[in-house]
């Protein structure tokens, strides 16, 4: 059975980065996209970037030009690289793999199959 776990999460100051990763334990299927979705308290949970199995990405506009996603195929580990942080990016991190769905389909939650990690607190402090 495959395991999603997410690391990295913190406190920075903003306009600070910071490094989110997720580690798939198991055999985890190539044709899965990977993504992370983020809830901050009181809002609902949302779509932050996707890296499709063909290596395609994207991300919500808010954080478009300020964060990266990434994978490691050999170590099968997904990164979130977060640039210039902004306080309304304060969250628990979601590291989530979806099988046989589009990007942007991922990127709006239009999914039920699925499978979580248990999230990383990122905490922006003004």
């Amino acid at each position: 059975q495959v395991q999603l776990t997410e690391s990295g999460g913190g406190t920075v100051q903003a306009g600070g980065s910071l490094k989110v990763s997720c580690s798939a334990s198991g055999n985890l299927d190539a044709s899965y996209a990977m993504a992370w979705f983020r809830q901050a308290e009181g809002k609902e949970r949302e779509g932050v970037a996707v890296f499709d199995s063909d290596g395609t990405t994207d991300y919500t506009d808010s954080v478009k030009g300020r964060f990266t996603i990434s994978k490691d195929p050999k170590k099968n580990i997904v990164y979130l690289q977060m640039t210039n942080l902004k306080p309304e990016d304060s969250a628990v991190y979601y590291c989530v793999a979806v099988p046989f769905l589009g990007p942007r389909a991922v990127l709006r939650g239009a999914f039920k199959v699925a499978i979580w990690g248990h999230g990383t607190q990122v905490t922006v402090s003004s």
